[in-house]
């Protein structure tokens, strides 16, 4: 065996973090890096690796791209976070929380091809060389760094569009407020929201006979409160061309938030359920100081 007991354990975290970018699963990653273990305890060579991390990355990499090859096969689209076992979900969140990885990204990543996807994180995200990314998808240099370059077109072009298509609601006041959500600082929320104010939200995103309606500062305020862990997961995206906000626990997508605003105060917010059919994009750039 090439591979000893402590340089793969040494690697290990490493392999981790890149088969969870390419997979978007900490179970999935976790699996990949094991089948990484056993090609590796089953690799015929006995000479020694020069370079052990390199090497197991690539396998890792190897059984990463045929996982989304074979998940494209199958038709398989990426899960919304209501269809994932609570166990995984709450891996998944914990994952991103420790490496603090952006759940923007980890959606993003779904809409691109298991070649981009696995020569963006390989090359982008842990800066492995193009030639090595050659060999792990089996072609030539330029190539790779054709599917890395497609890769971040398709990641950034969405958002210029959608800065050139919606003007928004005043950013700073959102951001505000949702800062406020996030810390359950009711007085700043009601400060933000106009006393009128309304909320709306699909009923299968509420407890049970939840209101689905909300109007005024105090009530919304207050009902925001119980909600800070879903607005803790929440991150900028442009979805259908329309930047809102996305609850995405564990970098899976849940519901919508958009919020509007009128004469420096919020007026509404909207909440709805992700659906698998809906576009995700990076949200063009703030304009808020």
């Amino acid at each position: 065996m090439p591979i000893t007991v402590e340089e793969f354990e040494t690697a290990r975290p490493r392999l981790l973090s890149a088969a969870h970018r390419m997979l978007g699963s900490a179970h999935d990653a976790q699996d990949a890096v094991q089948t990484t273990w056993l090609r590796a305890m089953n690799a015929g060579s006995s000479s020694p690796i020069e370079n052990p991390s390199a090497w197991l990355t690539t396998i890792t990499a190897r059984v990463c791209l045929d996982e989304l090859r074979a998940r494209r096969r199958r038709n398989e689209t990426p899960l919304l976070a209501d269809a994932i076992p609570a166990a995984e979900l709450a891996a998944d969140e914990a994952l991103l929380r420790a490496e603090d990885v952006s759940r923007a990204l980890m959606v993003l990543l779904n809409q691109l091809t298991p070649p981009q996807r696995v020569a963006h994180v390989l090359h982008d995200l842990f800066s492995v060389p193009f030639d090595q990314i050659a060999h792990v998808l089996g072609g030539t240099v330029s190539s790779a760094k054709k599917h890395a370059s497609r890769a971040r077109q398709r990641l950034d072009n969405a958002a210029q569009h959608a800065a050139e298509q919606n003007s928004g609601p005043d950013q700073q006041i959102v951001e505000a407020f949702l800062t406020a959500a996030r810390t359950g600082d009711t007085r700043t929320m009601i400060q933000l929201l106009a006393p009128d104010s309304i909320r709306d939200a699909d009923a299968a995103l509420l407890p049970r006979g939840g209101r689905t309606t909300v109007i005024g500062a105090v009530d919304i305020a207050t009902e925001t409160v119980h909600f800070r862990d879903r607005i803790q997961a929440a991150c900028r995206l442009t979805v259908n061309n329309k930047p809102v906000y996305l609850i995405a626990p564990g970098g899976h997508p849940l519901a919508t938030i958009e919020i509007s605003t009128a004469n420096q105060k919020i007026t509404r917010i909207t909440l709805r359920p992700a659906q698998a059919r809906d576009h995700f994009a990076a949200a063009p750039p703030s304009t808020t100081s």
